[in-house]
């Protein structure tokens, strides 16, 4: 028993796939119909942008640069959370352990001795260097 379609022959079939296939091939794009591009923004819209204006983001946080940023998490990478809070000599025994180099180390020398630090931040702000400023 063939199952074919009752409305009309195979030759009439061929053809229809055959004209489908040929629309499939030509079409330009997903907007080739006038219908699907999208409406420009009205008279009292601003156009679409990627940031808004005046808006000048960065990887980097307020009051730092992308390179003081990489080189506090160079330091945080070598003091473990174990350490913290600690002094200087508590820092610079777990850099020691955390296979630090050297600048590293030198740089946790210059710490004072007579201070406990909480955070990373904390020891790079103690170092002299820039943190981030809040933002509001």
């Amino acid at each position: 028993m063939e199952r074919g379609n009752s409305k009309h022959g195979p030759r009439v079939d061929d053809q229809m796939s055959r004209e489908a296939n040929e629309q499939l091939r030509h079409t330009a794009g997903s907007r080739a119909e006038e219908w699907r591009t999208p409406e420009p923004a009205g008279e009292d819209q601003p156009e679409a942008t990627t940031a808004p204006a005046g808006d000048r983001r960065s990887g980097a946080p307020q009051g730092m640069t992308s390179e003081e940023v990489e080189q506090r998490s160079r330091l945080g990478r070598f003091i473990t959370l174990a350490a913290l809070p600690g002094d200087r000599l508590t820092l610079r025994a777990n850099a020691e352990e955390n296979e630090a180099p050297s600048d590293i180390l030198a740089e946790l020398d210059r710490l004072p001795d007579d201070v406990e630090y909480r955070t990373i931040n904390e020891v790079w702000a103690a170092l002299g260097h820039n943190t981030e400023t809040q933002r509001w």
